[in-house]
């Protein structure tokens, strides 16, 4: 940031930017920094039947001495539970497909539309988002009417005849997944879609006229021009997804075990605030890795 201040010439720019920049932080600050803090104070307390359910780690305070107590069985716990393991490269792999998945529905689309006139693209683009100004809780609720044994989807493949019994859809990975895709394709396309609309596509012109087939020409020049949309959409899509609570509860049911539901149970049923805490800091800190990388190789 300070970087980009000492580039700007302008005296009353730079000033503009520095108080931009200071409205930013004040906001962060307190909501971001301190709660993430009392998270970490959280997780390093012991466990206590009270209100609210742990000891604090600061057990004497005096103007002469301060005594910390830390408890580390949970961090223990976090490398040595099978559960919290399971959980978390479970989740790796489910987010992982879904960010895949939606990279492939989301990319045809995306160049669907910026090949459209200029005129329609915003209509376009409209309808694509449209059914995403409803509330999220709604749409996976949805899918639950669609996906069931006596759902939509079961009912009209039988009633075709391409199936005799109902298929056992909901409550699985493939329901999540769908969910997934569904719920978080606004966040690959438009990435994606930004992207592609500063592409110059005379560049595909210049390979059809020096021999390269449509497919080469996709590999070797547009998907190299577009890789910052697709790390973009596939961060926004992936991040998201490692951390879902509704989808899994509501479309995978109790066989889906992931590092978000985890949380939200260790939290809300075991009470057990200390494990919920350290479990989060876990996947905060392996999610900012591949952010950081990405903003220092210039991806994001």
């Amino acid at each position: 940031m300070w970087k980009a201040l000492k580039n700007i010439k302008n005296p009353s720019q730079t000033w503009t930017a520095v108080l931009l920049s200071v409205c930013v932080y004040a906001w962060v600050l307190p909501v971001f920094f301190l709660g993430f803090l009392q998270i970490i104070k959280v997780a390093f307390s012991e466990p206590y039947i009270q209100v609210p359910p742990y000891k604090d780690i600061l057990t004497h305070f005096s103007w002469e001495a301060v005594e910390f107590k830390i408890y580390l069985a949970n961090l223990y716990d976090l490398f040595n539970e099978k559960l919290y393991v399971y959980a978390f490269w479970r989740s790796i792999k489910i987010a992982g497909l879904s960010t895949f998945i939606a990279l492939l529905v989301a990319y045809p689309m995306a160049i669907g539309l910026v090949m459209m006139p200029k005129r329609w693209q915003p209509s376009l683009l409209l309808l694509i988002l449209l059914p995403f100004w409803t509330s999220f809780l709604l749409r996976v609720y949805a899918w639950i009417g669609l996906l069931n044994t006596d759902g939509i989807i079961n009912m009209a493949l039988m009633k075709i005849g391409l199936i005799s019994q109902p298929l056992e859809m909901l409550h699985t990975d493939f329901a999540v997944v769908l969910g997934m895709v569904y719920c978080y394709l606004p966040f690959m396309l438009l990435p994606l879609y930004s992207t592609l609309q500063k592409f110059d596509w005379s560049l595909i012109e210049a390979s059809a006229d020096l021999g390269c087939r449509p497919w080469a020409s996709f590999r070797q020049v547009m998907l190299p021009n577009t890789l910052s949309g697709i790390f973009t959409g596939c961060f926004f899509v992936f991040i998201p997804a490692l951390g879902e609570i509704i989808i899994p509860i509501l479309l995978g049911g109790s066989k889906s075990v992931l590092f978000g539901r985890v949380i939200w149970e260790e939290f809300f049923f075991n009470r057990d605030w200390t494990m919920a805490s350290m479990l989060s800091i876990a996947l905060l800190l392996v999610l900012m890795v591949p952010i950081y990388r990405a903003q220092k190789k210039g991806d994001l």
